[in-house]
């Protein structure tokens, strides 16, 4: 950097005409005082780093490596995807630049070549970095990767930590890629050209299209061999040969640096210079770029929801979920969204699934609300409403490459955009969630044309007349289904309903009455429709066909249906019983259609898998339900997951009959997490904000092992609470504080009138007796379904009856929560009907048989 400062005034002119990147570097110098500039500024070396400090405390997640399951390292610019013994793929979102990522080290009076990735012994998962560690009795090898946070730098890390008995030369081995993510075209292997920097070098990597080129580079290292031209054509990979001596390097990092184009710059020796340049400069500015992002993580939760209950496990499990969706924005120029997913490529050109994507984003979204991240929701919504068509309909995929693709493709004439039906209808749902949550009117009123175009798209798309909306304009779950695709599923026809009464309280807030009545009116003919969808079992039919026969599968899509908290399926108990019960629900998650059903295929993506986010639309509805105890034990299959794959994350799709992720299931999975958020905070602890009318609603399920629970961060607007909830005397006790006074009711109706206060307090009664199961962890990999649930639940005056599953002979203890009131305390003593009461457990035997059976029980007290 210093050589461009020193140069005279033209030769500084016609270089920054040759380069955009160097246009940028050159106003960093004058506007920003950014860590690279200053780095680059200092020293324009390339060698190893000193040692900094990286996270040690706070969230870690270490497991003994399992070298075929996924891990991802990822964030608004780059990703780093790959298997835990180390073999990733790096991105420069949009661009794949290499992967295969393999380590070798030789030794001296060492003879044979120590394959690292065979010795990778574990894993440390921190939200700012993550650590591969490579462990053999003579040398120790850590790969560190992380993802910046801002824009700074494109793309993800590595670095290596090395620490060795004598002197070695680490060999890093990568397959060169340079490929866009897919659907843009791709123009083949790059060609590969070493070019020596300092005591480092980089390889150039060129393709056959002159926008698309890059570099990949490592200080203190020499090149691999490379075929000469006259060689018969191969492909080997590229080689970093990095010596190490032990005496001079045990406290350096080494650091992987990869550089791409940017947008309109063309392959010249200029652009290369410049693209060095960079290199150079983001190597020596490592360290600050390093504690940039951990200082963003440690400050993450500053202002987002976090609980501290007695289950830390499951406090945990809901800050990695957090952390999980932050992970999954993407940043296209000054726009950002939200992908569906992350799973390594492999061959592919397309890293799981990330897209973005508009039904997983508005899905996802109820969660972004809950733990009060005002401006990711209202950049994602931003998104969608930019690519919004014409008549009304908004977006489904969109690939990072859409916008900016090479060649002559077609985004728009793909197929993919708009190819579901159930965005317009969400869409329309997550914006009058996010109002009612963040109070921000303004926007309402800045996009209420977009809304009007988009209830006016559902109302349009009615193909058989019943006017609800239908499958007619794309598909609505289902993307395949035999032995035909359905004319009108319930989950259309539900969240038609659902988006009818949000248009209707938008518009009251807009004031616009004639929108007000006729959304009503609809609401209510749509829920006659769905009323209809209901069997003679109680249960309800999966779709209904253009003749007004039916599709009678019973199947989890119903649950969206109750969803929003108002009681838009009626009389819904024979539903969520069967998902309750282990027709639908697995010790890992609930599946998409009954066991029984003729079309049930466990490893098909749509007709028996299980889906996390099935098992949160499940949850939630046993909550809303009030079967807490269903919706707890759904809740927690969730929350499990966070350990059981990609360590943090939670998985797309798994069997529905042996407890493994399907092959393809992206690891890292946007609503997947949402799915651990959304029924925690809107079920269990019963937290939903309305800052349009000043309201918290307070309406806590914890569990019965539980004595207390804290919630810290709860957003009501741009107003933070803290809510602490103790058992005492019969009661659940609320304290709700804020660190000013402000206006709040709890559990009102209407707008509040209260005058502001700092702290305020709500009891709520409690059941005289609470049960629950045992803790229930995720089984064996490949393991069937086994552990006992609860069908049903409910009290009925001074009784409690339930109805339990589990397999025919075997034995379960429920926890008994005793809640007397004072007057009750005089008589303490309860009576079991259907299981034996032994202190504070009650011993339910299943009856003798096979398979699962039921065995109701029947808790009575009295007064």
């Amino acid at each position: 950097m210093c050589t461009i400062v020193q140069a005279t005034g033209s030769e500084l002119i016609r270089m920054i005409k040759s380069s955009s990147r160097l246009r940028s570097l050159i106003l960093g110098i004058f506007l920003v005082t950014s860590p690279l500039v200053r780095a680059a500024m200092s020293e324009d070396i390339f060698g190893p780093i000193p040692q900094f400090p990286l996270s040690e405390d706070g969230m870690r997640i270490h497991q003994a490596v399992q070298p075929q399951h996924p891990f991802t390292v990822t964030g608004s610019t780059g990703a780093i995807l790959g298997l835990q013994n180390g073999n990733v793929e790096l991105w420069a979102l949009p661009t794949k630049v290499f992967n295969n990522l393999h380590l070798t080290a030789e030794l001296d009076g060492y003879t044979v070549p120590i394959d690292l990735n065979n010795v990778a012994a574990s894993i440390d998962v921190y939200p700012d970095h993550t650590t591969i560690t490579y462990s053999h009795a003579a040398i120790t090898v850590r790969q560190h990767m992380f993802v910046p946070v801002g824009d700074q730098v494109q793309g993800g890390i590595i670095f290596f930590e090395v620490e060795s008995i004598r002197k070695a030369v680490l060999t890093v081995s990568l397959e060169p890629v340079m490929m866009q993510q897919w659907p843009a075209p791709y123009f083949g292997r790059p060609s590969a050209s070493w070019r020596t920097i300092g005591t480092g070098g980089a390889f150039v990597l060129s393709t056959d299209n002159p926008l698309i080129f890059g570099m990949v580079g490592m200080p203190d290292s020499t090149s691999g061999d490379l075929p000469p031209y006259q060689e018969r054509p191969q492909t080997l990979p590229l080689q970093f040969k990095v010596h190490f001596d032990p005496s001079q390097d045990q406290h350096k990092f080494f650091p992987l640096i990869a550089e791409v184009s940017l947008q309109g710059e063309k392959n010249s020796p200029a652009a290369i210079a410049a693209m060095e340049k960079h290199l150079v400069t983001t190597a020596n500015g490592l360290p600050e770029v390093y504690r940039t992002t951990r200082a963003y993580y440690n400050n993450f939760f500053d202002d987002r929801l976090t609980v501290h209950t007695p289950d830390l496990h499951f406090d945990e499990a809901m800050k990695w979920a957090e952390v999980a969706i932050e992970q999954t924005k993407v940043r296209t120029g000054d726009e950002t969204g939200l992908v569906a997913g992350w799973y390594p490529s492999f061959d592919s050109a397309r890293p799981g699934f990330g897209w973005y994507f508009g039904r997983d984003t508005l899905w996802s979204l109820y969660a972004v609300d809950s733990y009060g991240d005002k401006t990711l929701a209202k950049q994602a919504l931003e998104f969608l409403v930019k690519r919004q068509r014409a008549d009304g309909k908004i977006m489904h995929e969109y690939s990072l490459t859409a916008g900016s693709l090479h060649g002559d493709l077609d985004w728009s004439n793909l197929g993919f955009e708009y190819a579901a039906a159930d965005a317009t209808p969400l869409f329309i749902m997550a914006v009058a969630d996010y109002v009612r949550t963040t109070g921000d009117i303004e926007f309402l009123r800045s996009h209420w044309e977009q809304m009007k175009k988009a209830y006016a798209f559902d109302r349009a798309h009615d193909s058989d007349g019943d006017s609800v909306y239908d499958n007619s304009e794309g598909t609505g779950w289902v993307e395949a289904w035999p032995p035909k695709m359905p004319h009108q599923e319930i989950y259309l026809a539900s969240l038609d309903l659902a988006s009818s009464y949000a248009v209707a309280d938008l518009a009251k807030l807009m004031q616009d009455q004639s929108l007000t009545a006729s959304a009503s009116s609809q609401a209510r003919h749509i829920a006659g429709v769905v009323a209809e969808y209901k069997l003679n079992d109680g249960s309800y039919a999966f779709s209904r066909n253009a003749d007004a026969s039916r599709d009678d599968t019973s199947t989890i899509f119903p649950a969206v249906a109750l969803w929003q908290g108002r009681e838009l399926l009626p009389d819904p108990g024979r539903m969520l019983s069967l998902w309750a019960s282990h027709h639908f629900a697995t010790d890992w998650g609930v599946r998409s259609v009954n066991d029984t059903a003729s079309v049930f295929d466990p490893i098909s993506y749509h007709q028996g898998s299980v889906w996390p986010l099935f098992t949160g639309w499940a949850s939630l509805a046993q909550y809303r339900a009030g079967r807490p105890i269903a919706g707890y034990a759904a809740l927690m299959r969730n929350v499990n997951l966070t350990w059981a794959q990609d360590p943090g994350f939670v998985t797309e799709v798994l069997s529905g009959r042996f407890f493994q992720p399907l092959e393809r299931s992206s690891s890292h999975q946007l609503w997947s997490s949402a799915m651990v958020l959304s029924p925690a905070i809107r079920g269990l602890l019963g937290v939903e904000a309305d800052a349009v009318h000043r309201n918290l609603r307070l309406q806590p399920n914890l569990p019965a092992s539980w004595n207390s629970a804290e919630i810290r961060n709860v957003r009501v607007g741009d107003d933070l609470y803290e809510i602490e909830l103790k058992r005492a005397h019969g009661y659940l006790v609320g304290t709700v504080r804020s660190n000013r006074p402000t206006v709040l009711c709890l559990n009102g109706s209407g707008t509040c009138h209260d005058p502001p206060v700092s702290s305020r307090t709500i009891s709520l009664a409690l059941p005289a007796v609470e049960i629950s199961l045992p803790d229930q962890e995720l089984p064996e990999s490949g393991s069937l379904t086994t552990q006992p649930r609860v069908l049903n639940e409910s009290y009925q005056g001074e009784e409690f009856a339930l109805t339990l599953e589990g397999l025919a002979g075997t034995t379960v203890d429920l926890l008994v929560r005793k809640n007397m009131t004072e007057a009750r305390a005089r008589h303490p003593g309860i009576r079991v009907d259907g299981g034996e009461a032994i202190g504070d457990r009650i011993r339910v035997v299943f009856p003798p048989g096979t398979g699962f059976v039921t065995q109701p029980v029947h808790i009575s007290w009295s007064k």
